[in-house]
Protein backbone atom coordinates (compact mmCIF):
# COMPACT_ATOMS: atom_id res chain seq x y z
CA UNK A 1 0.00 0.00 0.00
CA UNK A 2 1.27 3.12 -1.01
CA UNK A 3 1.55 5.99 2.20
CA UNK A 4 -0.34 8.39 0.73
CA UNK A 5 -3.31 6.27 0.74
CA UNK A 6 -3.01 5.06 4.36
CA UNK A 7 -4.46 8.55 5.99
CA UNK A 8 -0.93 7.35 8.68
CA UNK A 9 -0.63 11.33 9.54
CA UNK A 10 -4.59 10.53 11.16
CA UNK A 11 -5.49 8.94 14.33
CA UNK A 12 -9.21 8.17 12.91
CA UNK A 13 -8.98 7.15 9.16
CA UNK A 14 -12.29 5.46 7.30
CA UNK A 15 -11.98 3.30 4.40
CA UNK A 16 -14.62 1.04 2.25
CA UNK A 17 -15.44 -2.96 2.63
CA UNK A 18 -13.00 -5.44 3.50
CA UNK A 19 -10.42 -5.13 0.44
CA UNK A 20 -10.06 -1.05 2.10
CA UNK A 21 -10.30 -2.18 5.88
CA UNK A 22 -7.62 -4.89 5.14
CA UNK A 23 -5.13 -2.20 3.32
CA UNK A 24 -5.36 0.51 6.22
CA UNK A 25 -5.14 -2.15 9.16
CA UNK A 26 -2.58 -4.35 7.21
CA UNK A 27 -0.94 -0.63 6.92
CA UNK A 28 -1.13 0.47 10.21
CA UNK A 29 -0.29 -2.83 12.11
CA UNK A 30 2.99 -3.73 10.28
CA UNK A 31 3.99 -0.06 11.30
CA UNK A 32 3.52 -1.24 14.76
CA UNK A 33 0.36 0.71 15.78
CA UNK A 34 -1.88 -0.79 17.77
CA UNK A 35 -5.27 -1.10 15.30
CA UNK A 36 -8.97 -1.05 16.44
CA UNK A 37 -11.17 -1.41 13.20
CA UNK A 38 -14.32 -0.83 13.62
CA UNK A 39 -17.25 -2.20 11.19
CA UNK A 40 -20.20 -0.45 10.54
CA UNK A 41 -23.08 -2.43 8.61
CA UNK A 42 -26.32 -0.70 9.64
CA UNK A 43 -28.58 -2.24 7.69
CA UNK A 44 -28.31 -4.58 8.85
CA UNK A 45 -25.05 -6.93 10.74
CA UNK A 46 -24.22 -4.68 13.00
CA UNK A 47 -27.67 -3.70 14.37
CA UNK A 48 -28.28 -7.53 14.70
CA UNK A 49 -24.91 -7.74 17.08
CA UNK A 50 -25.64 -4.90 19.10
CA UNK A 51 -29.35 -6.19 19.53
CA UNK A 52 -27.79 -9.95 20.17
CA UNK A 53 -25.12 -8.32 22.40
CA UNK A 54 -27.92 -6.62 24.32
CA UNK A 55 -29.61 -9.89 25.60
CA UNK A 56 -26.15 -11.70 26.53
CA UNK A 57 -25.53 -13.64 23.00
CA UNK A 58 -22.35 -14.41 21.61
CA UNK A 59 -22.54 -13.70 17.96
CA UNK A 60 -20.26 -15.48 15.44
CA UNK A 61 -20.05 -13.99 12.29
CA UNK A 62 -19.41 -16.20 9.27
CA UNK A 63 -18.64 -15.30 5.68
CA UNK A 64 -20.77 -17.80 3.75
CA UNK A 65 -24.11 -19.15 3.78
CA UNK A 66 -23.58 -22.88 2.46
CA UNK A 67 -23.20 -26.32 3.97
CA UNK A 68 -19.86 -25.39 5.79
CA UNK A 69 -21.93 -22.85 8.12
CA UNK A 70 -24.36 -25.38 9.74
CA UNK A 71 -21.15 -27.73 10.42
CA UNK A 72 -19.61 -24.84 12.01
CA UNK A 73 -22.46 -23.50 14.18
CA UNK A 74 -22.82 -26.66 14.89
CA UNK A 75 -19.61 -27.26 16.09
CA UNK A 76 -19.83 -24.21 18.45
CA UNK A 77 -23.56 -25.11 19.96
CA UNK A 78 -25.10 -21.93 18.02
CA UNK A 79 -28.33 -21.76 16.07
CA UNK A 80 -27.64 -20.69 12.44
CA UNK A 81 -29.36 -17.52 11.15
CA UNK A 82 -31.42 -18.54 8.25
CA UNK A 83 -31.76 -16.25 5.22
CA UNK A 84 -33.85 -13.26 5.86
CA UNK A 85 -36.99 -14.21 3.07
CA UNK A 86 -37.58 -17.21 5.02
CA UNK A 87 -37.08 -16.13 8.51
CA UNK A 88 -40.81 -14.28 9.48
CA UNK A 89 -40.75 -17.68 12.03
CA UNK A 90 -37.20 -17.39 13.14
CA UNK A 91 -34.24 -15.90 13.72
CA UNK A 92 -32.30 -14.31 10.86
CA UNK A 93 -29.84 -11.30 9.69
CA UNK A 94 -32.90 -8.90 11.17
CA UNK A 95 -32.38 -7.23 14.00
CA UNK A 96 -36.47 -7.74 15.18
CA UNK A 97 -36.18 -11.51 14.94
CA UNK A 98 -33.15 -11.51 17.26
CA UNK A 99 -34.99 -9.45 19.57
CA UNK A 100 -37.88 -11.46 19.33
CA UNK A 101 -35.89 -15.19 19.82
CA UNK A 102 -36.85 -17.39 22.51
CA UNK A 103 -35.06 -17.14 26.10
CA UNK A 104 -32.95 -19.99 25.53
CA UNK A 105 -31.04 -18.78 22.61
CA UNK A 106 -27.46 -18.33 24.13
CA UNK A 107 -25.12 -18.11 20.41
CA UNK A 108 -25.68 -17.43 17.11
CA UNK A 109 -24.09 -17.99 13.46
CA UNK A 110 -24.54 -15.16 11.51
CA UNK A 111 -23.62 -15.24 7.81
CA UNK A 112 -23.12 -11.88 5.99
CA UNK A 113 -21.89 -11.32 2.61
CA UNK A 114 -20.88 -7.92 4.26
CA UNK A 115 -20.86 -7.31 7.91
CA UNK A 116 -19.42 -10.65 8.63
CA UNK A 117 -16.78 -10.83 5.77
CA UNK A 118 -15.28 -7.78 6.63
CA UNK A 119 -15.03 -8.31 10.35
CA UNK A 120 -13.00 -11.67 9.57
CA UNK A 121 -10.85 -10.06 6.90
CA UNK A 122 -9.95 -6.87 9.62
CA UNK A 123 -9.20 -9.26 12.25
CA UNK A 124 -7.59 -11.58 9.78
CA UNK A 125 -5.13 -8.04 9.34
CA UNK A 126 -4.14 -7.78 12.71
CA UNK A 127 -6.72 -5.46 14.30
CA UNK A 128 -8.95 -5.41 17.29
CA UNK A 129 -12.69 -5.47 15.97
CA UNK A 130 -15.54 -3.50 17.01
CA UNK A 131 -18.89 -3.61 16.02
CA UNK A 132 -21.17 -0.73 15.49
CA UNK A 133 -24.29 0.88 14.74
CA UNK A 134 -26.33 3.94 14.73
CA UNK A 135 -27.65 2.24 18.34
CA UNK A 136 -24.37 2.09 20.45
CA UNK A 137 -22.71 4.80 18.44
CA UNK A 138 -22.02 6.49 21.89
CA UNK A 139 -20.93 3.64 23.85
CA UNK A 140 -18.70 3.30 20.80
CA UNK A 141 -17.00 6.54 20.80
CA UNK A 142 -16.71 6.16 24.63
CA UNK A 143 -14.45 3.16 24.77
CA UNK A 144 -12.24 4.75 21.81
CA UNK A 145 -11.97 7.83 23.66
CA UNK A 146 -10.70 5.86 26.85
CA UNK A 147 -8.22 3.75 24.95
CA UNK A 148 -6.81 6.74 23.41
CA UNK A 149 -5.71 8.60 26.50
CA UNK A 150 -5.33 5.32 27.89
CA UNK A 151 -2.33 5.07 24.88
CA UNK A 152 -1.30 8.31 25.07
CA UNK A 153 0.94 7.89 28.37
CA UNK A 154 2.70 4.77 26.61
CA UNK A 155 5.48 4.20 24.41
CA UNK A 156 5.80 3.47 21.01
CA UNK A 157 3.31 4.82 18.08
CA UNK A 158 0.08 6.55 18.36
CA UNK A 159 -3.19 3.78 18.00
CA UNK A 160 -5.07 3.82 14.75
CA UNK A 161 -8.90 3.47 14.58
CA UNK A 162 -9.73 2.51 11.69
CA UNK A 163 -13.48 3.15 10.39
CA UNK A 164 -14.50 0.40 7.80
CA UNK A 165 -18.05 0.70 6.72
CA UNK A 166 -19.25 -2.43 4.89
CA UNK A 167 -21.21 -1.15 2.15
CA UNK A 168 -23.51 -3.53 -0.03
CA UNK A 169 -23.07 -5.71 -3.02
CA UNK A 170 -24.28 -4.74 -6.42
CA UNK A 171 -25.90 -8.13 -7.56
CA UNK A 172 -22.44 -9.06 -9.28
CA UNK A 173 -21.59 -9.82 -5.53
CA UNK A 174 -18.51 -8.42 -6.50
CA UNK A 175 -18.30 -4.32 -6.63
CA UNK A 176 -18.96 -2.72 -3.48
CA UNK A 177 -22.08 -0.77 -3.21
CA UNK A 178 -21.24 2.18 -0.97
CA UNK A 179 -23.92 3.04 1.43
CA UNK A 180 -25.51 6.12 2.84
CA UNK A 181 -26.35 4.25 6.59
CA UNK A 182 -23.09 2.73 6.71
CA UNK A 183 -21.73 6.23 6.37
CA UNK A 184 -23.77 7.94 8.77
CA UNK A 185 -22.86 5.28 10.77
CA UNK A 186 -19.12 6.23 10.96
CA UNK A 187 -20.03 9.44 11.30
CA UNK A 188 -22.22 9.03 14.27
CA UNK A 189 -19.22 7.28 16.22
CA UNK A 190 -16.75 10.01 14.94
CA UNK A 191 -19.24 12.35 16.64
CA UNK A 192 -18.95 10.44 19.31
CA UNK A 193 -15.20 10.83 19.70
CA UNK A 194 -15.10 14.72 18.80
CA UNK A 195 -17.29 15.59 21.28
CA UNK A 196 -15.45 13.29 24.44
CA UNK A 197 -11.91 14.76 23.42
CA UNK A 198 -13.19 18.06 22.84
CA UNK A 199 -10.35 20.91 22.76
CA UNK A 200 -8.21 17.78 21.77
CA UNK A 201 -9.93 16.78 18.54
CA UNK A 202 -7.21 19.27 16.39
CA UNK A 203 -6.79 18.09 12.83
CA UNK A 204 -4.85 15.67 13.40
CA UNK A 205 -7.75 13.86 14.76
CA UNK A 206 -9.39 13.16 11.66
CA UNK A 207 -8.48 11.78 8.17
CA UNK A 208 -10.73 13.81 5.26
CA UNK A 209 -12.22 10.95 4.83
CA UNK A 210 -13.60 9.69 8.48
CA UNK A 211 -14.31 13.90 8.69
CA UNK A 212 -16.48 13.64 5.72
CA UNK A 213 -18.76 10.76 7.12
CA UNK A 214 -18.96 13.47 10.42
CA UNK A 215 -20.43 16.20 8.04
CA UNK A 216 -22.59 13.88 6.29
CA UNK A 217 -24.08 12.38 9.87
CA UNK A 218 -24.61 15.92 11.16
CA UNK A 219 -26.85 16.33 8.30
CA UNK A 220 -29.25 13.57 9.25
CA UNK A 221 -28.85 13.45 13.07
CA UNK A 222 -32.26 15.04 13.39
CA UNK A 223 -34.06 13.08 11.00
CA UNK A 224 -32.43 9.80 11.24
CA UNK A 225 -35.27 7.18 11.05
CA UNK A 226 -37.11 9.07 8.35
CA UNK A 227 -33.39 8.87 6.15
CA UNK A 228 -32.96 5.27 7.06
CA UNK A 229 -36.34 4.78 5.78
CA UNK A 230 -35.37 6.46 2.49
CA UNK A 231 -31.88 5.32 1.64
CA UNK A 232 -31.85 2.73 -1.01
CA UNK A 233 -31.35 -0.39 1.72
CA UNK A 234 -34.19 1.29 3.92
CA UNK A 235 -36.59 1.03 0.55
CA UNK A 236 -35.04 -2.11 0.07
CA UNK A 237 -36.06 -3.51 3.40
CA UNK A 238 -39.50 -2.20 3.60
CA UNK A 239 -40.30 -3.16 0.47
CA UNK A 240 -39.49 -6.99 1.16
CA UNK A 241 -41.43 -6.55 4.36
CA UNK A 242 -39.18 -5.58 7.40
CA UNK A 243 -39.87 -2.17 8.51
CA UNK A 244 -39.60 -2.53 11.95
CA UNK A 245 -35.21 -3.32 10.95
CA UNK A 246 -35.49 0.11 9.75
CA UNK A 247 -37.23 1.59 13.40
CA UNK A 248 -34.38 -0.95 15.21
CA UNK A 249 -31.86 0.62 13.42
CA UNK A 250 -32.80 3.97 13.89
CA UNK A 251 -32.47 3.57 17.90
CA UNK A 252 -29.92 5.90 18.10
CA UNK A 253 -28.04 5.65 21.46
CA UNK A 254 -30.16 2.90 22.94
CA UNK A 255 -27.47 0.55 23.50
CA UNK A 256 -24.94 1.04 25.93
CA UNK A 257 -23.24 -2.43 25.28
CA UNK A 258 -19.76 -2.41 22.91
CA UNK A 259 -19.33 -5.68 20.87
CA UNK A 260 -15.40 -6.95 20.42
CA UNK A 261 -14.40 -9.78 18.21
CA UNK A 262 -12.66 -11.97 20.25
CA UNK A 263 -11.55 -15.72 19.70
CA UNK A 264 -13.95 -15.59 16.29
CA UNK A 265 -16.95 -14.24 18.38
CA UNK A 266 -18.61 -11.18 19.13
CA UNK A 267 -19.19 -10.24 22.46
CA UNK A 268 -19.28 -7.43 24.72
CA UNK A 269 -16.45 -6.21 25.98
CA UNK A 270 -14.05 -3.17 26.86
CA UNK A 271 -10.78 -2.80 25.44
CA UNK A 272 -7.98 -2.44 27.42
CA UNK A 273 -5.08 0.73 26.47
CA UNK A 274 -3.08 -1.73 23.56
CA UNK A 275 -6.66 -2.31 22.30
CA UNK A 276 -7.17 -5.52 22.89
CA UNK A 277 -10.27 -6.45 24.53
CA UNK A 278 -10.65 -7.50 28.27
CA UNK A 279 -10.71 -11.03 29.63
Amino acid sequence: MKPFHSQDRHVVRLEWGPTGGRALTTYAAERGESVIAVVLDVLSFTTCVSVACDRGLTVYPYRWRDESAQRFAAEHRAELARPRSHAHDGVSLSPRSIRDAPADLKALVLPSPNGSTTSAVLAESGATVVAASLRNRAAVGHRLVEHLRAAAGTSGRPPAIVLVPAGERWPDDHTLRPSAEDLWGAGAVVEAVVARLEHQAGPLLLSPEAELALHAWLGVAHRVEDALAASASGRELIDIGWPDDVEIAAEVDGSERVPVLRDGAFVAAGLLADGRPEG
